[in-house]
Order: structure tokens, then C-alpha cells, then sequence
């Protein structure tokens, strides 16, 4: 930590950022007081991460589309057209049944951490000569319990877990800002 307030005092690039510490923390603040509304309300978190989701793969589709057209093949302008429309067409039924997308979203999410830890674990072991191998072992146990828990419990940890996740990410995002924030004020 003070290797980090040193460096933070050395560097003239967060010179403009101890000047704005409190908006840092403001932040910060932000990020936990919503934080913590998700976590009351996870149902209705899962929804809205998921209603972003449709509007990101809808935005992601018009541009393939767009792109499409820049395209002078007609075989690869007609891949990439329907590839735009996909995602449109998919974004809008995201819309149209954010519960069955938020299940799909969450069986996706289940199977990665799953896949993960189970790779981790494969990566932990194949390096047990190097010092920190039993912490990407436990990291990787980790992951795949929480992937297997997330399984077992689909469909019904599909209301909840990504309003979860939202939550406590923004709990611990919210806790980094107002970490820096005070650090930067402590710099100053």
C-alpha cells in the first residue's frame, strides 16, 4: 500500500486526480449505495443486466449490418448482414422474454465457470514447482464449485445469480473507488 501512495505521489499523471478525490469517493459511494439495491432486489437486477445485454447485441448488430455494407463480396456482405440480423433478432427477444434470455445467460455462465475451473485446476497442477500454485488450485476449486452450484440450481438461479453477480460487483467496485479516492486524498 505504500508502495502504491509513493508511486501515486512520484507520477504526475494522477496529479489531476488527487485534485478530484471527493468526486472519486462520490463515486465510489454511488457504486455501493447501488450495490446494495441489487442485492435487494436481484430479480429485478437480473432483468436489467439483461435488458443491457439486448440493447448492446442490438447496437452490435446494426453496426455488423452497416458493415456489411462496406463489404464488396456479395458472399461475405450477405455472412455479415445475417450475422447483424441475428444479433438484432436476438437482442429483441431479449426484449421480448428477458426471463428466458436471463436463463440462458445464466446456463452460459454456469458451464464457463465449470470449464474454467476445471482448466485452472489442470494449469495448478502442471506448475506445482512454482510458489503460488496451491492459490490458483483454490481459485480453481473455487470457480468450479460455483459453476457446478449455479448448475444445479438452473433454471431457478437464473432469477437471481446475475443480479447477484451485478450487485456485488458494483459493491466491490464501489470499494475500490472510494480505496483510491482516500488514497489519492492521502497523497496530496
Amino acid at each position: 500500500m505504500t508502495d502504491t501512495l509513493i508511486n501515486l505521489q512520484a507520477g504526475s499523471d494522477t496529479a489531476p486526480l488527487r485534485a478530484k478525490w471527493g468526486w472519486i469517493v462520490a463515486l465510489g459511494v454511488v457504486y455501493l449505495v447501488v450495490g446494495f439495491i441489487a442485492l435487494g432486489s436481484v430479480v429485478m437486477a437480473t432483468v436489467a443486466s439483461v435488458l443491457v445485454v439486448g440493447v448492446m447485441m442490438i447496437i452490435a448488430g446494426v453496426a455488423e449490418v452497416f458493415s456489411a455494407f462496406q463489404i464488396k463480396s456479395w458472399g461475405k456482405f450477405l455472412l455479415w448482414a445475417l450475422l447483424g440480423m441475428l444479433y438484432i433478432i436476438a437482442g429483441f427477444v431479449t426484449f421480448e422474454n428477458p426471463l428466458l434470455a436471463a436463463a440462458l445467460l445464466t446456463l452460459i455462465l454456469g458451464a464457463s465457470l465449470v470449464a474454467s475451473g476445471i482448466m485452472r485446476i489442470i494449469l495448478a497442477f502442471s506448475m506445482k514447482r512454482e510458489t503460488p500454485w496451491i492459490l490458483v488450485l483454490v481459485s480453481a476449486v473455487i470457480t468450479l464449485l460455483l459453476g457446478l452450484l449455479i448448475l444445479a440450481h438452473w433454471p431457478v438461479s437464473s432469477l437471481y445469480i446475475l443480479g447477484l453477480f451485478l450487485g456485488i460487483d458494483l459493491i466491490m467496485a464501489g470499494a475500490g473507488w472510494i480505496g483510491l479516492g482516500f488514497g489519492l486524498r492521502r497523497a496530496r
